[in-house]
């Protein structure tokens, strides 16, 4: 395993490689995490880096209780992949972009037929079924994508792929559904975790389920409605939440796993995706020694480098916005948001090379497939 597991503590530890770069600040919010009450161990991914308050790429196990604000507001965000009837022969970029024409608008208002279609889904009311079908701000996108490498192809073949045609990969969440849950959470409760035998905690299982449930439906409805758009047909490959609450099992005890920007290792093949101007991987984790210090958890990114605030100030000397509209690996961007378009440039990321090797050397993943961007979707202009 080399050097790729990093034990800071008895309770902290952090899958990284010597060559990939860990904020110092990610370090010391894990070690102020691993203090809270009840909680047993906190691993930070490769691609950990600060967040607002507690870090992203990280799992958290607790005894006893949960914390709601470890998860964040963006409850069930992750990724789907589908793969899609398009030849990547016959593709073309600055055609697929018009094609794919805007897809901020709210999916029930610009389509009624959909609206009977999410009411089979049997949400009851949570006051943003406007925004299902929609991708959202942040570092949400939806991309496509052509595979370039196949590394397995026992387990390529064995996933249904084929490495003809288009792949589609769908990154959002439960939109303003989970960051109301939150806000619910937070004025009632603060950052305070709710022991597992109470009624508060019990009405917040009940909502963070509804808000997974959301997300996968909103991934769902955005990779029919890109596809519809394309005119193309399509079949699901994966679809895992990265932000979540789930119980689980390390030592001999049985507690709850926290997942803030951590894709899970108990799932089957999984998807890390770099930034728009760098390749995602297929992976498929494995069963190792490592993965009870990774709680069972790798990498959801490449995880931020920059603050957002500090991109364009650092870019803007070197590139114009319509030159960030292509990347150095040749696919369009469609983000016409200004503020976004410098926050998620790929510079503002960690390479993902660094992420995957981290993960190799510990031997938690063996790689499947490696796919490139031709076409990653931002925003036409209504995200925010």
């Amino acid at each position: 395993m080399g050097n790729s597991i990093q034990i800071i503590t008895e309770q902290v530890s952090v899958i990284a490689s010597a060559k990939t770069w860990i904020e110092g600040g990610a370090i010391q919010q894990l070690q102020t995490t691993a203090k809270l009450p009840g909680m047993q161990k906190v691993s930070g991914m490769p691609d950990l880096h600060p967040g607002r308050g507690y870090p992203v790429g990280a799992a958290f196990f607790s005894l006893d209780r949960v914390y709601p604000a470890l998860i964040g507001g963006d409850i069930g965000c992750g990724m789907r992949l589908v793969q899609t009837d398009l030849p990547t022969s016959k593709v073309s970029a600055a055609r697929l972009v018009k094609q794919i024409g805007n897809i901020d608008a709210p999916l029930l208002a610009q389509n009624p037929a959909w609206k009977q279609y999410v009411q089979d889904l049997n949400f009851g009311e949570t006051g943003f079924e406007h925004a299902l079908g929609t991708i959202g701000g942040g570092n949400h996108f939806a991309e496509l994508q052509q595979v370039v490498d196949i590394f397995d192809q026992e387990c390529f073949a064995a996933q249904g792929l084929d490495a003809k045609h288009v792949m589609l990969l769908v990154h959002s969440g439960s939109r303003g559904f989970g960051g109301d849950i939150l806000r619910q959470h937070i004025d009632r409760f603060s950052h305070d975790g709710l022991n597992i035998n109470t009624p508060e905690a019990h009405a917040y299982f009940l909502q963070h389920e509804r808000a997974l449930h959301f997300a996968r439906t909103n991934r769902q409805l955005i990779a029919e409605r890109i596809c519809e758009n394309v005119d193309t047909g399509f079949k699901t490959i994966l679809d895992i939440h990265h932000n979540y609450l789930c119980e689980s099992e390390f030592d001999g005890l049985r507690g709850f796993l926290h997942r803030k920007g951590a894709t899970p290792a108990d799932q089957g093949l999984v998807i890390i995706p770099g930034s728009r101007g760098d390749f995602s991987y297929l992976v498929m984790p494995q069963v190792t020694e490592a993965q009870n210090l990774s709680l069972n958890s790798l990498a959801h990114g490449a995880g931020r480098k920059w603050m957002r605030s500090e991109c364009q100030s650092r870019l803007s000397k070197r590139y114009t916005a319509a030159q960030l509209m292509r990347t150095k690996l040749g696919n369009h961007v469609v983000c016409n948001h200004k503020e976004l378009l410098w926050e998620d440039a790929p510079e503002a990321y960690k390479p993902i090379d660094t992420v995957i090797t981290s993960l190799l050397e510990a031997g938690l993943i063996r790689l499947v497939a490696k796919l490139k961007p031709i076409l990653t979707y931002k925003t036409s202009g209504g995200c925010c």
